[in-house]
């Protein structure tokens, strides 16, 4: 079969790789020169330990198909780094000896470490802290170059073509198949084609699929020159157990009781990730905006107090901040659903919306779909 994929992101980009490997030829089009998107704007983390019960299963399946294109595909730069989320105080302790103890604690690989033997597996985190929560299970790649590596590979088979800056503009189906015209004027025909337009709600997606149950979240991270020493794990703070289900449960609901946020930090609705690039730099973030329109400027509050806590976990002053960004990703607002994925018209597919759950998801999206589509 011949497969038109529209939207050069992690998730078009999974899709591409799925019906590549088996077997299919794959027209990938995407609207930028490369890849601007969220993909290339988050932390490159695959990020096992916070996710649902209802998605661990597809989350370390995802995880696993990482480590195999890690293998395949030495430039996307995967590693089984793992994270650790370090815990300031006993209600955060609580929370973590909560869900060490829950049955899928394994599947996750939580331990829960005091101080030394946390410095014993990250002997960077010299800082203050009471515990660390080590997730053996969750990874990072490098978001910035992982596309480029894997389209080179996906090239190599003869069944692959990348158009970059090239705009879908409208798409027909009929008895023959779909056809994808771009913004100049030029046809694309295949079989079925898959719009994996991201945080692009409007325009093209719109019009093929009408309003979706999604919605558009903006964060801001920053990266920091090169820490001259090894971050061997990602790590986090105590305030990411409020933003990811795996943690809920009558222990996190006393913590949110007894333990408000810092203002600024309730204010942007942050939490702490950090991860060390392979070049030595920290990307350090996050924060969540859900009300548009969205600022157009970065506010600097949520640097601040972001800096603070890794250099508390640290115990030692941050290199200095080279960028700072904003980003914007699409999530779905259905709880029961991971990803948004529609068949709009017959051999029209959209699949949007996995959240901040992209880079984790996007190779395990890319395989259910070829199962969907029976490809």
């Amino acid at each position: 079969m011949r497969i038109v994929i529209v939207g050069g992101g992690i998730l078009g980009t999974s899709h591409a790789r799925s019906a590549v490997l088996r077997g299919h030829h794959v027209i990938h089009l995407e609207r930028e020169p490369e890849a601007r998107g969220a993909t290339v704007r988050n932390f490159g983390l695959v990020w096992v330990s916070g996710r649902s019960a209802g998605e661990l299963a597809v989350a370390n399946r995802s995880r696993d198909l990482w480590e195999e294109i890690g293998r395949s595909v030495p430039g996307v730069g995967f590693r089984p780094a793992g994270s650790m989320t370090l815990l300031r105080t006993a209600d955060e302790v609580a929370v973590a000896e909560d869900v060490v103890a829950r049955a899928d604690a394994a599947d996750r690989g939580f331990r829960l470490l005091d101080p030394d033997e946390v410095i014993a597996v990250n002997p960077a985190l010299r800082g203050k802290y009471l515990a660390g929560l080590h997730c053996t299970r969750d990874g990072a790649v490098e978001s910035r170059v992982a596309l480029p590596a894997i389209r080179d590979a996906l090239s190599a088979t003869g069944r692959y073509e990348f158009h970059p800056g090239c705009e879908a503009r409208e798409v027909t189906s009929s008895s023959d198949g779909v056809s994808v015209r771009d913004d100049a004027g030029r046809v694309h025909r295949g079989d079925a084609v898959v719009l994996c337009a991201g945080a692009a709600h409007g325009g093209l997606v719109r019009e093929v699929a009408g309003d979706l149950p999604v919605r558009r979240v903006r964060l801001q991270m920053m990266q920091t020159a090169p820490l001259d020493e090894p971050l061997t794990t990602a790590i986090a703070d105590g305030d990411s157990f409020r933003y990811y289900p795996a943690f809920a449960g009558d222990t996190l609901d006393e913590l949110r009781t007894r333990q408000p946020q810092p203002e600024v930090a309730a204010e942007h609705r942050m939490q702490l990730l950090c991860v060390q690039r392979l070049h030595g730099g920290l990307t350090i973030g996050d924060t969540h905006h859900y009300d548009e329109p969205f600022d157009f400027d970065v506010a600097e509050a949520p640097y601040d107090h972001l800096r603070g806590v890794v250099e508390e976990l640290l115990g030692r002053d941050l290199p200095p901040i080279v960028r700072r960004w904003a980003g914007v990703y699409s999530q779905c607002t259905d709880p029961d659903e991971i990803v948004c994925r529609r068949e709009v018209s017959p051999g029209i597919w959209v699949v949007t919306g996995p959240g901040g759950r992209g880079m984790t998801l996007g190779p395990a999206i890319g395989e259910d779909t070829a199962d969907t589509m029976a490809l």
